[in-house]
């Protein structure tokens, strides 16, 4: 059985002094690569750095001259994978094309998604279109959307109910969360009687 690849986290920088000079910094190193950092420095502050030998040594040897887009966090890519097409904005479109077209899983992983969110809408049909979605997800070769599909087998009844019936439960899921809220103000100070009176009151 495959396992699952480690995630990695993507390094998150801070904006800096040397940003509006990556342009320059990259064009001069790809020109001359062993050049000594004394003369790019120059350069930058002939443009107006205002910034310190020390800082310009710490970006370089991070690779940030050479990195040409911003890191993509896996949490990022996640809401950009579930959120509503409808939703995102033109940049965050272009975004998740190219995420979808980065590799063969990712591309297999963006059609799974969309194809699954189009279940979420009630009907009755929604039954056998589950059972195909999941034998489609078992072939794609994906341990993280296999786990997915195990824990629907585990529970298929209630995972068809909610794809196939127009009911749910969230206004008793809604009181269960503001009776609890309401627990929680009250410090376990108090007994039954006065959360009675506050719930009824609420």
């Amino acid at each position: 059985m495959d396992q699952p690849e480690r995630l990695q986290r993507a390094r998150q920088y801070r904006p800096t002094l040397v940003d509006p000079y990556r342009d320059h910094l990259r064009k001069r190193r790809a020109e001359e690569p062993g050049v000594p950092i004394l003369q790019p420095l120059r350069e930058i502050r002939e443009l107006g750095y205002p910034g310190s030998r020390t800082l310009l040594v710490q970006y370089l040897v991070q690779g940030r001259a050479e990195d040409g887009r911003p890191h993509l966090s896996s949490r990022r890519a996640a809401r950009l994978l579930l959120t509503r097409p409808a939703s995102l904005t033109a940049g965050q479109r272009d975004m998740l094309t190219g995420l979808a077209a980065s590799c063969p899983e990712m591309t297999a992983l963006a059609s799974l998604v969309r194809s699954f969110a189009a279940l979420l809408t009630p009907a009755p049909r929604n039954e056998r279109l589950l059972k195909k979605w999941i034998t489609a997800a078992r072939a794609a070769g994906l341990p993280h959307i296999h786990a997915f599909t195990r824990g629907l087998d585990l529970d298929s009844q209630a995972a068809t109910a909610g794809l196939v019936l127009p009911y749910h439960n969230g206004r008793t899921e809604g009181t269960n969360t503001k009776t609890k809220m309401i627990k929680r103000q009250m410090y376990g100070r108090a007994g039954f009687t006065l959360l009675r009176h506050r719930i009824l009151l609420s």
